[in-house]
């Protein structure tokens, strides 16, 4: 993509973006350090705003949600946001392509809800079944990756399947209307399927997938708004900390927020067990295993060393 093309995609996508000043008094919105804050639907927004863990900024928040983490990381790259919540995978992708981003913080949790979905109906029973079969999901997307994982542990190659690279909304159609064989996607996109009762789990990610997914900031966010980065980080891992010992709270509000049932939100958060965790050895050789599958795969061009892609200054002890 070039970079006027990368600009037109960005204020095309950024035009129908969630946007939201925290707390932004006229008078003195000059003088306050500003974090453009991306987000994903049922993100870090959600969270800290059920939490009460947006009180008393020092700084405001300008909020854009995106679909997915590919939209994200292209408003990374150009820049039109400092930060933002993305996984291992498409972390890969976006550092494979020079955006200049690293990882402030990272979070575990169970890859269960990282799924390739098929209809209640369908004959397929298995990920070998896959074979010559059409799958929808995002490029670069985590959905991509359990896609991959799931179908070359089963002895299928990428060859093998039909990928159809949709955004979520249009890739649920697709598989609802029976235009694609399966549906690779994630919470809480996965838990809404299965409680609507549009489509069950194929194939997890867990046992596939460590689970890993980071907070990460652009480089130049990074120089200029450390202090505000650092507030941010332990915010949220407050914030997470919260949710846990309030799930039904929780659950309740993130329904009212991203505007699905509660059944859904409570089943996708209560076995996300989300957590967030150093930055170690572990983390960085899991997230060098992701890198090295992708290589081998063929889906970025040159081997990955992942270990100057994690910034280790920044502290998640909220």
């Amino acid at each position: 993509m070039t970079q006027a093309s990368r600009r037109r995609f960005i204020t095309h996508t950024l035009a129908g973006a969630t946007s939201l000043a925290l707390p932004a008094p006229a008078l003195h919105a000059q003088s306050r350090p500003v974090l453009k804050a991306g987000d994903q639907k049922g993100g870090l927004r959600a969270l800290l705003e059920a939490a009460g863990s947006l009180e008393g900024l020092s700084y405001d928040i300008q909020w854009s949600e995106f679909p997915a983490a590919a939209p994200l990381a292209e408003a990374l790259n150009a820049e039109a946001v400092d930060s933002g919540p993305i996984g291992d995978a498409p972390l890969i992708f976006a550092l494979a392509a020079g955006t200049r981003v690293k990882a402030i913080g990272a979070n575990r949790s169970d890859a269960y809800g990282t799924a390739v979905l098929v209809r209640p109906d369908s004959q397929l029973k298995t990920a070998a079944d896959l074979k010559g079969k059409s799958i929808a999901t995002n490029r670069g997307s985590i959905g991509h990756y359990i896609t991959l994982k799931a179908i070359t542990t089963a002895g299928l190659k990428p060859e093998d399947v039909n990928l159809r690279f949709l955004a979520p909304a249009d890739a649920k159609l697709a598989l609802t209307q029976g235009s694609v064989d399966a549906w690779a996607t994630w919470e809480p996109y996965t838990a809404l399927a299965e409680t609507s009762g549009h489509a069950r789990v194929l194939a997890s990610g867990r046992g596939l997938l460590p689970g890993l997914s980071y907070l990460a900031a652009t480089d130049a966010a990074i120089a200029a708004k450390r202090p505000v980065l650092q507030d941010f980080l332990q915010r949220v891992v407050r914030a997470q900390r919260w949710s846990y010992r309030n799930v039904d709270a929780f659950s309740a509000t993130l329904a009212r927020i991203i505007g699905i049932p509660a059944d859904a939100a409570k089943l996708q958060f209560e076995r996300r067990q989300q957590k967030w965790v150093a930055i170690d050895a572990r983390v960085i050789a899991d997230q060098q295993g992701t890198a090295d599958f992708y290589s081998q795969v063929g889906l970025i061009k040159q081997p990955l060393d992942v270990r100057s892609t994690f910034d280790l200054s920044f502290s998640a002890n909220g």
